[in-house]
């Protein structure tokens, strides 16, 4: 009987054992690969009878020597672990030409450790075409680092419709930058193969454009107390995974084909596919459902899914939780669950248990651990050792290290050595380490490196370096200038700035074509605390009548320590006819330097004849000024001065 006949082909559809494996961890094998029941305890106790039952007919076939019931049969003992009498019933069966036979002979020799011996008989199955001898010869040439011949096979595997040969195919090409790989990762994750599915989904998820930048609360929640990064390889951590996420990804084309994709490989048990779906969910906000995804990943022995659900329950407010899924992701060896454990200890003023996390997320190889330690030193004021884990850090690549080093020895006095880490953060795209070489640069008065490292800061978005940008521009007092300071003033009002605020507004004062528009922006500065914004929306207020809310805001600066705002506050009560009061304001005002107020305090005590407490009031107004303002009192001084005279 010939290799090629319609039996064989028959058969082949019959074969009860699968080729090995791809060679990948257990996440990545498909169980279905293994035939029926592979793999499953209940499905083999419920068929025991049926097995033994037919063992008993394939063996009164076997008699007859067919050929066909050789090979179930030694099919059947191969499943079973009989290798020595699965060995003898499929040579026979394989002698007779049966390609299934010469198939599951070569998987019995593999596991016998001969490998060479089973791709000679992988390589007869193959030829006679088997699609899975085809794939197991394929992994063969692999091995072996012959990749012509392991594509060849594999290919022959992959055009016959075997999803084990088209992944191995695909994973191949992958490796070798090759775009069809996709091709067949598809054609895999269609035949239910779930590792493909979720390698397909990886290769489009990589494709799908970015629709908004990172959230705020996100961003946040990826900060470096606990250690973030960004990428998307086999080890990536879940704070990379949660920062791509959040990144924003829209929900069509290759982003949405993506997630149907993860959704299909983690229903079929793929705990990586679940925390990719969990981040994809929860950056769109859907987080009861990530929720559910990570505790699937996570109770299947994904780390990272554990680290991700901790980050859900913390920011849901449950910390206690979140704890138990930290610790249990950081014994399993994951740096950033470790980390984050540390940051809830330290905040709870736990320092001993923040540094044995701090630690141990070094010990796993995260250096943010290092970094956190550093911090934690800091707060303790223990220096030295703050500057050794800085150091550990900054050198590993940690750019925020290096700009907390810098600060550190910058404390100490050590500007040359500061300025070296600032370089390298910045470099490194530490934005707050750019802006501190603006800081830096311009207590030497290097103004023009100031302004650069300041403008390069503030095209990050950093508040305060835009608010720098906006008062150089400011200063040199050009048209253009003045526009692009405004907008950089606008730019560092909506990252919180009041002083920006202010000064926003202070520039729409200057033109009476948009002073309309500056009582909003001193408002919100002054809603913020900030006293010159108090006092001149008090002006504004006070110029259209609305003597109440000036009075409101003069008094809001004044008790603030605003001596312009007590002044101004002096003035509306005595208008009001409240003098008595006026001049408990400008006394406030005159002790802290304002000579206006001084000179009033001198005309209402000589209006009560009080001509010593007025010379002295008149004496403060001399001194401090303004001009006009030393003129008048030391005329009025002099008049006093004869009156007592007199």
């Amino acid at each position: 009987m010939g290799l090629m006949g319609d039996k064989a082909r028959l058969l082949e559809t019959r074969r009860l054992v699968a080729a090995p494996g791809d060679g990948s961890d257990q996440d990545d094998q498909d169980p279905s690969s293994y035939g029926p029941g592979e793999g499953s305890p209940d499905a083999d106790c419920a068929t025991d009878a049926a097995d033994l039952e037919l063992e008993t007919a394939r063996r009164r076939a076997a008699e007859s020597g067919d050929p066909a019931s050789l090979s179930m049969l030694g099919a059947l003992l191969l499943r079973r672990g009989d290798l020595d009498g699965a060995e003898r019933h499929l040579r026979a069966a394989t002698a007779e030409g049966d390609r299934s036979a010469a198939n599951n002979l070569g998987v019995l020799l593999h596991q016998r450790g001969y490998p060479d011996e089973a791709a000679s008989w992988w390589r007869v199955a193959a030829v006679a075409g088997s699609a899975a001898a085809a794939h197991a010869l394929g992994r063969y040439h692999r091995e072996r680092g012959d990749e012509p011949a392991a594509e060849y096979w594999l290919r022959q595997s992959a055009e016959s419709g075997h999803a084990l040969g088209a992944y191995a195919l695909a994973d191949l090409l992958e490796h070798r930058s090759d775009v069809g790989a996709e091709r067949w990762f598809r054609s895999a994750a269609e035949r239910g193969h779930r590792e493909a599915a979720y390698r397909l989904a990886r290769i489009l998820d990589g494709r799908a454009p970015k629709a908004s930048s990172l959230s705020d609360g996100l961003a946040e929640a990826l900060g470096p107390a606990v250690g973030r990064q960004a990428s998307g390889g086999p080890d990536t951590s879940v704070r990379e995974l949660r920062a791509a996420a959040a990144n924003g990804r829209r929900q069509d084309g290759p982003a949405g084909e993506a997630e149907q994709w993860y959704r299909q490989a983690a229903a079929r048990g793929h705990r990586r596919a679940a925390l990719h779906l969990g981040t994809l969910l929860e950056a769109r906000g859907e987080t009861q459902e990530a929720a559910r995804w990570y505790l699937t990943s996570a109770k299947d022995g994904e780390p990272r899914a554990a680290c991700a659900l901790g980050f859900l329950l913390r920011d849901a407010g449950d910390t206690d939780s979140a704890a138990v899924w930290w610790r249990r992701a950081a014994q399993e060896g994951d740096g950033n669950a470790a980390n984050a454990l540390g940051a809830l200890h330290a905040d709870r003023g736990e320092s001993q248990q923040a540094e044995r996390w701090y630690r141990a997320a070094l010990d796993a190889g995260d250096i943010n651990g290092a970094y956190n330690l550093g911090l934690l030193c800091a707060e303790q004021s223990r220096t030295a050792q703050a500057e050794q884990w800085y150091r550990r850090a900054a050198y590993a690549g940690h750019k925020e290290a290096a700009n907390a080093l810098a600060v550190l020895l910058l404390q100490v006095g050590d500007s040359a050595g500061a300025e070296p880490w600032f370089s390298k953060a910045a470099e490194a795209g530490s934005v707050d380490a750019a802006f501190n070489l603006g800081i830096l640069y311009a207590g030497r008065d290097e103004e023009q490196l100031a302004f650069q490292w300041y403008e390069r800061a503030a095209a990050a978005g950093h508040t305060d370096a835009a608010l720098q940008v906006a008062m150089a521009l400011l200063r040199d007092g050009g048209a253009g200038d003045a526009e692009a300071a405004e907008h950089h003033l606008r730019v560092a009002v909506r990252g919180g700035s009041a002083e920006a605020a202010f000064r926003l507004g202070a520039l729409l004062d200057r033109d009476d074509d948009s002073r309309s528009g500056c009582e909003e922006w001193y408002e919100r500065a002054a809603r913020q605390g900030h006293r010159r914004a108090q006092v001149r929306l008090g002006m504004l207020v006070a110029e259209r009548g609305d003597v109440v809310a000036a009075a409101h805001w003069y008094r809001a600066a004044a008790e603030a320590g605003s001596r312009n705002g007590a002044f101004n506050l002096g003035l509306l009560l005595a208008r009001e006819g409240s003098e008595q009061e006026a001049a408990l304001w400008w006394a406030r005002a005159a002790e802290s330097g304002h000579g206006r107020a001084a000179l009033r305090l001198a005309l209402l005590a000589a209006r009560r004849g009080d001509l010593a407490e007025g010379r002295l009031w008149c004496a403060q107004a001399v001194e401090l000024g303004p001009a006009e303002v030393a003129e008048r009192a030391a005329r009025l001084r002099d008049a006093l001065q004869q009156e007592l005279t007199a």
